[in-house]
């Protein structure tokens, strides 16, 4: 039986690592600042910017109270490595996830104009 050579395991290797260096990341988008939208921001620009709520109420009081709630996923590991064992060589990679999700939950109340008076979030 005939062994690749060590530095051929080297350059798939460095080659796989190289690729996944140059794979574009997650943007994130800049976290708003709720305070400065109380009194202004109103429901119809929240329907607009995040979509119909997942739950929302009518409160005697004439306030509307609207939860918009995103699943997340949690937990990515990526692994790479070589061995050399007995005149062989080779090459492993591997990828894990965690099971959990989460909720992360975006509380925010109008008041009977419509228009923003606070706001809660559990992220």
């Amino acid at each position: 039986m005939r062994s690749e050579p060590l530095w051929r395991s080297v350059v798939v290797v460095s080659a796989m690592a190289a690729a996944f260096l140059l794979l574009p990341g997650c943007k994130s988008t800049p976290r708003v600042d709720w305070n400065t939208r109380i009194g202004t921001y109103t429901f119809d620009r929240a329907v607009t910017e995040l979509g119909p709520p997942d739950k929302s109420a009518k409160l005697s009081d004439g306030k509307t109270v609207a939860e918009w709630v995103k699943h997340a996923r949690s937990g990515l590991s990526f692994g790479l490595g070589t061995g050399y064992a007995g005149g062989s060589t080779g090459v492993g990679v591997g990828a894990g996830t965690s099971t959990g999700y989460g909720e992360h939950v975006l509380e925010l109340t109008f008041g009977p104009d419509g228009k923003l008076v606070s706001w809660s979030r559990n992220y």
